[in-house]
């Protein structure tokens, strides 16, 4: 099967196209059934606590949830608990988009799989959502004296402070997007290069290589972690500042 790197499958809706244009169909069909997969596989760890047995599943979740709370806390103070549920949601489901590029599902061609992650329009998304979270927060915190940050600690570095509040969002999308892109890009490659039958002299290199694309799941796996901690992460760290008292 050829595939071809960035091209997606798209919906084509005259109504909001002349606003939003296209529609990668394959990544929201992709994000609707990671979705679906969340809500069962939570709803099954729910239903696991009817019993007095504490299971390994239980430990492992309660384990991540309350990192990500006392993250959240710890940075926030006791002003973050009430956003101590969304921080949690993200990151799972960042974790979960993230990992679900695992599954060769396109090799069967399938019109969807592959991390949603790795389509700018998701990340941007999110970074979307944080932005525009952090700048209400902001205004509920300091009401309308909230914009004026921009102009601390001197008036002259407004043009700066502004350029940085809207980059931190972009920086936030790219990050996520190029990390798991790369790592799907790779895998991506070496696939090429074994259906190839590449021969160099009398080394087979497509033989050579079947088992790199292991290696790549695995370190895939070990990005797509730490990239759903790091968006979670600097998401906390930039509603802290928006909310931070003013000394």
């Amino acid at each position: 099967m050829q595939e071809k790197i960035g091209e997606h499958l798209t919906w084509h809706w005259p109504a909001l196209g002349a606003v939003f244009g296209t529609f990668h169909s394959d990544t929201i069909v992709t994000t609707w059934i990671v979705m679906a997969a969340a809500l069962l596989f939570f709803w099954w760890i729910g239903s696991t606590y009817r019993s007095t047995r504490v299971s390994k599943k239980q430990t492992v979740i309660e384990g991540v949830i309350n990192y990500v709370a006392d993250l959240a806390t710890g940075v926030l103070g006791e002003e973050g608990e009430p956003f101590v549920p969304f921080f949690i949601a993200l990151f799972l489901f960042i974790f979960i988009l993230n990992q679900f590029g695992f599954l060769p599902l396109k090799v069967f061609g399938l019109p969807f799989g592959g991390s949603p992650t790795a389509d700018l329009n998701t990340t941007a998304a999110y970074a979307l959502m944080v932005f525009v979270l952090i700048q209400a927060a902001g205004f509920r915190k300091k009401g309308a004296k909230y914009p004026l940050h921009v102009f601390k600690p001197f008036a002259a570095l407004a043009p700066i402070n502004i350029l940085e509040e809207f980059a931190r969002p972009l920086t936030l999308a790219a990050r996520l997007f190029f990390n798991i892109f790369v790592g799907e890009l790779l895998f991506i490659i070496i696939a090429s290069i074994i259906t190839a039958k590449v021969m160099i002299g009398p080394v087979n290199l497509s033989l050579a290589v079947t088992v790199i694309p292991f290696f790549i799941q695995f370190f895939n796996f070990f990005v797509g972690t730490v990239q759903a901690f790091l968006f979670t992460l600097l998401a906390i760290v930039y509603l802290s500042l928006a909310v931070a008292e003013e000394h």
